[in-house]
């Protein structure tokens, strides 16, 4: 799934403090700005995809005027992809009995083609 939310950040002198209003306790701090985005990006995809496999509820996205922001924050939207970050963190590869038709099996064997990859290619197709 694809999420959009608002992202806080605080810059003070040595950290930036940043945020997702939305999302509870979805916080992370870092040295940069570009940093800072960087981890408040993947702690969100840690809480959504977290809330997706045991599923919670997904608090939809609150209008940025409806949010308290404090004073001096910089405000940015970060776009959240589930999927891709299952993809890009989650490499475990998992054994699933299909049954194809004998003759199917035969012919995918003969022209080289590989069944899990075909499957794997066709699931993400599906799921995106």
């Amino acid at each position: 799934m694809i999420y959009m939310y608002t992202a806080t950040f605080i810059i003070d002198d040595s950290y930036v403090y940043a945020r997702v209003p939305d999302l509870p306790n979805c916080i992370t701090s870092a040295h940069t700005l570009e940093e800072a985005i960087d981890l408040i990006t993947d702690a969100a995809s840690v809480w959504l995809v977290s809330a997706e496999d045991d599923g919670e509820a997904i608090p939809a996205a609150s209008a940025q005027s409806d949010l308290d922001i404090p004073q001096g924050a910089v405000v940015s939207l970060i776009r959240i992809d589930t999927i891709a970050y299952r993809a890009a963190t989650d490499t475990r590869a998992v054994r699933k009995n299909v049954s194809l038709p004998a003759w199917m099996a035969t012919l995918a064997d003969k022209r080289g083609i590989n069944c899990s990859q075909v499957l794997q290619d066709g699931l993400l197709a599906k799921l995106s």
